[in-house]
């Protein structure tokens, strides 16, 4: 599908609905991949490598929403998608409490994140960046925290990639998927607030 705006509400209505955005040959398209990837709760595989590095960084959220997503369309990296319109459209969704942002921090440096939309239990992660290696799946493992901590929640990633696979994420079809969203999106979400602790035991 082609066409339309990245207005607000355009925007809860297709994630409602099953739907993400992303500009394709200069136009935005909606998208509904089949199968679609799925992070389960408290499925991220942490590796004893990383486990033991846990330590060394410090997450927040919400706190620098538009740094981490002009990280993330930084037009220096590959295949960049992340284009000004976006980026302003998601800096609103925020604005107005629907978008959410996962910091992670090595000392006083951002070194890594992750943003996406969360509506109810349901949370569609847009895109992660890292400046130091394994700050994307530190964000990842505290996305994780927040967004499994309620019932019927729902991790959405969109498509699988090999990276994405290796740190938990499975593929279900689309059928699957709208029948875990409708609910997950009327569900009484995560308290985006609350204090995240990599090492405490997955939800």
């Amino acid at each position: 599908m082609v066409g339309g705006d990245l207005a607000p509400g355009t925007l809860l209505l297709a994630y409602r609905s099953g739907l993400f955005p992303m500009p394709h040959r200069r136009r935005l398209a909606w998208f509904s991949p089949d199968p679609r990837a799925v992070l389960p709760a408290g499925g991220v595989h942490v590796a004893r490598s990383l486990r033991r590095t846990l330590t060394r960084f410090r997450i927040t959220v919400d706190t620098e929403f538009r740094h981490v997503v002009e990280s993330c369309g930084d037009p220096r990296r590959p295949s960049g998608w992340i284009t000004r319109d976006i980026i302003d459209a998601y800096c609103e969704l925020h604005a107005l409490g629907w978008a959410h942002s996962v910091e992670v921090w090595s000392e006083e440096r951002l070194v890594g994140g992750l943003y996406g939309v969360g509506i109810g239990a349901f949370f569609a992660g847009e895109s992660m960046f890292h400046r130091v290696t394994g700050a994307s799946k530190v964000a990842m493992i505290a996305t994780d925290r927040i967004v499994g901590s309620v019932r019927g929640s729902l991790f959405d990633v969109q498509w699988a990639t090999d990276h994405l696979r290796m740190m938990g994420v499975v593929e279900v079809s689309r059928a699957a998927y709208l029948s875990r969203l409708a609910p997950a999106v009327d569900s009484v979400g995560p308290d985006w607030s609350a204090e995240v602790d990599l090492l405490d035991p997955a939800p």
